[in-house]
């Protein structure tokens, strides 16, 4: 999930934290190290409901795969800065549905490339490409996405929990809008991102993930800057929530015990 604005790498450097991976440590996964783990720790004594948080992140990146595939026929999805696969991907939710459903991963960590590639390897229509997620044109170009994606029926396009990993200067309402510009009428955008309306809790995760990563983040908002990326879409109901709130399948999720930060999204439609 970390962006790289310059040439893709295909060394993994584990002396710096990847959001990827720690996201994977999150997670409950294998495929991280210790230092993603010591920045896990550190993060936790400042926000403690990181765990619970990414698990609600996750468990909505499914709901919403699955609803987008049975309620509203898509069958083409891009999943931007989609990390290290894990249980129920993308691919895997909506293939249940249709197994012709499509999907293309893209994230700039070589780490989730190597990964990414050995699961799919035997899945005709699911692709992963190293891409800086804001490179437009060049997503939109790559050969795996012309072979998979046909822009004139509608497309997915996922931006979980990555919008917080583009800094301001790099325009991330920019991106949804241009994103949105390039898909056919009916698409649906995806977006969640950390948030918080509490100052200190913004200013301090920032700077610490800005510097652990060695740059390779953006900024944690505010509510009201996430609803204005989807500026001139149709936000579905219920709207933009805390996602562990986004048509739930129950109350069975984990439960936050703090709420200094939040995962907050939902689902947007373009006409």
């Amino acid at each position: 999930m970390s962006q790289d604005a310059g040439a893709q790498s295909s060394t993994v450097d584990v002396s710096v934290p990847s959001v990827a991976r720690m996201y994977d440590y999150y997670l409950g996964g294998k495929d991280n190290y210790a230092v993603d783990r010591a920045a896990c720790e550190e993060l936790n004594k400042v926000v403690p409901s990181t765990r619970v948080l990414a698990v609600n992140n996750r468990r909505f990146l499914q709901r919403v795969v699955r609803w987008l595939a049975r309620e509203q026929g898509i069958r083409q999805f891009i999943d931007h800065g989609s990390g290290l696969p894990t249980q129920d991907n993308v691919h895997q939710v909506a293939q249940r549905v249709d197994p012709d459903s499509r999907v293309v991963y893209i994230d700039n960590d070589p780490i989730v490339l190597a990964h990414g590639r050995a699961l799919l390897e035997e899945n005709q229509n699911t692709a992963v490409i190293q891409a800086d997620m804001r490179d437009t044109d060049g997503i939109m170009g790559h050969p795996e996405v012309e072979r998979l994606i046909d822009f004139d029926q509608p497309v997915a396009a996922l931006f979980v929990s990555v919008l917080h990993c583009i800094p301001d200067a790099d325009d991330p309402a920019g991106l949804i809008r241009r994103v949105a510009d390039r898909l056919a009428p009916g698409s649906f955008l995806v977006v969640c991102q950390l948030v918080s309306e509490d100052q200190a809790t913004r200013d301090f995760v920032t700077e610490f993930m800005r510097v652990s990563t060695q740059g390779q983040w953006g900024r944690v908002r505010t509510a009201a800057e996430l609803a204005a990326f989807l500026e001139g879409l149709d936000v579905v109901e219920p709207g933009l929530v805390e996602v562990s709130t986004w048509k739930p399948d129950g109350d069975v999720g984990p439960k936050q015990r703090t709420m200094e930060w939040i995962e907050y999204g939902g689902v947007a439609r373009k006409q």
